[in-house]
């Protein structure tokens, strides 16, 4: 454990690592999409992006110290112990080496090193980007310095630097979208970004930075992880909204329109500031995305390894994840996104309803109330993702708020109202609860 530091100190780092965690990962992709996307109404779009990205990641991280318990157990536990731990085991899958790591090594080479080095093949430069990650992650106590103290601070300066260029020196006039519903899409776009489904998760990572800067009071760490999650939520609400505005001043160019999420980022770039604008867009993506990195492989290195009684290593964990993203991220961005999509649909409306189950929790301590409203959001947002995928389901399409996305709402508030006439005493699952997080619940 290091000196004790100041609460201010150590809350803007874990802050600051906060926000570097959850903005690499090729997150910075989707807003300048979703700005092309809804044009003059990019406002809306970035509002719906709000809510299911930095809203919902804001609310998850301080649901896992503001609960009962104190632990990630009192968030997802409220859906039985062995469920729970089934939906963070996924969860952890699509943050790991499914979904999330490979993105960056995806990402950072569309946006970055592709355009520095052209003829380096993606596999070739992941080979090199994972081992990089692999080294600087083998330290997991170091993770949080590394990111917050050094990576952190370049990659927020040369990112408001491109919004700031942008807003004196707008691409175009923003047009009216066709055929979209724009708080929809931003939706859609914020889901995308695995921000919000891995709020409850990340914040392991801030309870131990809390323990290695010597605070372990409950209250302490309470504060100090509440104070960095909203000094998180606040830089990503400035870049984001910036990206959006950006993307939507390049809705009415047409050599604009067919380019893809990474197309149209490096397009808009080269516009504002030229090649060498390009080469600091390179060195904005792969801190980015080293930086996600890092923090997702200690995360979930240290939950299999809780998860398996110790009976994995950390650093056997960390060596495997990393060599099955290396393997997933040849399959390229645009693939990763194609398969991450279904997934992320699925997984987040039961996960909001558990989120917002720590705050329910107050009002009421029958947690059948938030266990039937999960399993109902989460069947109709299965049934939602097959509707979507080619394969209708009337009444699936006409639920309440569906053009919104959110079709699983008024069902899930519906299952919540049966859960309360549940006799609270009367459990419906049953077994051990998870380890992870109960540090903080001990103390």
């Amino acid at each position: 454990m290091e000196k004790k530091r100041s609460k201010f100190s150590a809350t803007l780092c874990m802050g600051l690592a906060l926000f570097a965690a959850q903005f690499g990962a090729g997150n910075l992709i989707f807003p300048p999409f979703l700005g092309r996307e809804t044009g003059s109404s990019w406002i809306s779009g970035f509002m719906g992006f709000f809510i299911m990205d930095v809203g919902l990641a804001a609310i998850a991280i301080a649901s896992v110290v503001l609960n009962r318990k104190g632990n990630v157990d009192g968030v997802v536990g409220k859906m039985g112990a062995k469920p729970g731990k089934v939906l963070l085991t996924t969860i952890m899958l699509c943050l790991g080496p499914c979904v999330c790591i490979p993105r960056t090594a995806a990402t950072s080479y569309e946006l970055g090193f592709k355009t520095i080095a052209p003829s380096v093949p993606l596999w070739l430069y992941g080979l090199v980007f994972f081992l990089i990650t692999l080294g600087l992650v083998i330290r997991p106590s170091k993770v949080v310095d590394i990111i917050g103290n050094y990576l952190t601070p370049c990659l927020l300066a040369v990112m408001i630097l491109l919004i700031v260029i942008g807003i004196i020196n707008p691409l175009g006039a923003s047009v009216s979208p066709e055929e979209i519903v724009p708080i929809a899409s931003g939706i859609q776009n914020g889901y995308q970004t695995l921000d919000g489904i891995g709020g409850v998760l990340i914040t392991i990572m801030l309870i131990t930075a809390a323990y290695n800067y010597g605070y372990k009071e409950h209250e302490d760490v309470k504060k100090m992880i509440v104070g960095a999650d909203l000094i998180s939520a606040a830089l990503l609400a400035i870049v984001y909204g910036g990206l959006t505005y950006l993307g939507s001043t390049a809705s009415g160019i047409p050599e604009y329109a067919g380019l893809d999420q990474a197309g149209l980022l490096v397009a808009i770039t080269y516009h504002l500031m030229g090649k060498y604008g390009v080469y600091a867009l390179a060195t904005i993506v792969i801190l980015a995305c080293v930086t996600t990195a890092l923090g997702l492989s200690s995360i979930v290195g240290d939950y299999f390894e809780e998860l398996t009684h110790g009976k994995l290593k950390y650093k056997q964990i960390v060596i495997a994840l990393i060599a099955i993203s290396y393997a997933m991220s040849n399959f390229g961005l645009s693939q990763i996104i194609a398969i991450a999509g279904p997934v992320l649909n699925i997984l987040y409306p039961p996960l909001i309803v558990l989120v917002l189950g720590a705050y329910v929790e107050k009002i009421t301590d029958n947690d059948h109330v938030i266990c039937v409203g999960t399993y109902v959001a989460l069947i109709t947002s299965i049934l939602s993702t097959i509707s979507t995928s080619g394969h209708p389901i009337a009444f699936i399409d006409n639920l309440p708020f569906a053009s919104f996305g959110l079709g699983w709402v008024i069902p899930a508030l519906i299952g919540c109202g049966l859960g309360a006439f549940w006799k609270k005493d009367a459990a419906l699952f049953s077994g051990k609860e998870l380890k992870a997080g109960k540090k903080l619940e001990a103390e």
